[in-house]
């Protein structure tokens, strides 16, 4: 079946389509794509995962067409960033 894997940072994006058997789990779908070598800092221990926008947990099973996102940690707290004014005032 195929799924998409999903990462980025400050100027970088990353979204394979893979083919993995049936019963993977994200975990294994993260590690057959690749994402971790071409991404060394990524920690799956620390980092939130998501399929389509809902967090799930590395053992959850995927299915045919899942698109699995990697989360990058918050490194600024939103309550303190001042917010820029949209209309470029």
């Amino acid at each position: 079946m195929q799924i998409g894997i999903a990462y980025s940072e400050p100027g970088q994006q990353v979204w394979l389509n893979i083919e993995v058997p049936e019963a993977t789990t994200v975990a294994e779908g993260i590690e057959r794509s690749g994402i971790l070598k071409q991404f060394p800092h990524i920690d799956l221990g620390a980092q939130k995962v998501g399929v389509f926008g809902r967090l799930v947990k590395l053992d959850a099973a995927l299915k045919a067409g899942d698109r699995v996102e990697i989360y990058r940690t918050i490194i600024a707290d939103p309550e303190t960033v001042p917010r820029k004014d949209m209309d470029g005032d």
